[in-house]
């Protein structure tokens, strides 16, 4: 038994950041496990859903609210990672995350001290190890879920990017409209702040 976890949504603009832990067998992860980069949406739903019966699986939210907060978002991952782990108990065994800093020391003595879980941690594992691939395939599933529900409520608001242009016109529409930023945003986010300085600068130009 092992277990892999990674995060998916750590640099949009919008919604919430996931994290997911798998654990189980490797040996018994379906054909075709790779970075979730790496697949397309629908391959990732099917895998993500072979994965959820077929191994332990915890997930973990950090919302907006918490993004825009007092914590760095180095401390988010953190704590994101640990959050995914609770999710499947206790684990004794090997445990590898994604490293969500520059350091892969530094995050896995983190991710043990905020969890009570040793493991280790390395970068780009979720290309390398096929638990933390299965890993960001669930986080990316469920993050893609939670657009997909912002996109009910608002519309199109694209992938949540920065580097997205329809997410940045919808937020530059948003804002233009009710004159503050949707509840989704992460407002501490430089392009949210980039949004209301042009709003704000327009509104002058025009009076």
């Amino acid at each position: 038994m092992r277990f892999g976890v990674d995060e998916a949504g750590k640099g949009p603009v919008l919604g919430s950041m996931f994290a997911a832990c798998v654990r189980g067998d490797p040996a018994d992860l379906p054909d075709g496990v790779a970075d979730s980069k790496r697949l397309s949406p629908t391959r990732r739903e099917s895998l993500a859903a072979t994965i959820r019966d077929a191994f332990e699986v915890g997930v973990a939210e950090i919302p907006v609210a918490r993004i825009d907060g007092d914590a760095d978002m180095n401390t988010l991952t953190v704590a994101a990672h640990a959050e995914a782990i609770a999710g499947v108990g206790e684990p004794d065994d090997d445990g590898l995350c994604d490293a969500g800093d520059t350091s892969e020391e530094r995050f896995a003595r983190r991710v043990a001290d905020a969890s009570g879980v040793e493991v280790t941690a390395e970068h780009g594992a979720d290309d390398s190890d096929p638990m933390v691939a299965a890993a960001s395939i669930v986080a990316k599933v469920a993050r893609d879920a939670h657009v997909e529900t912002l996109a009910d409520e608002y519309g199109d608001v694209g992938s949540g990017y920065p580097s997205d242009p329809t997410t940045r016109a919808f937020l530059r529409e948003f804002v233009r409209e009710h004159g503050e930023l949707p509840d989704c945003a992460r407002s501490s986010w430089s392009t949210s702040q980039d949004v209301l300085a042009a709003a704000e600068q327009s509104g002058l130009d025009e009076f």
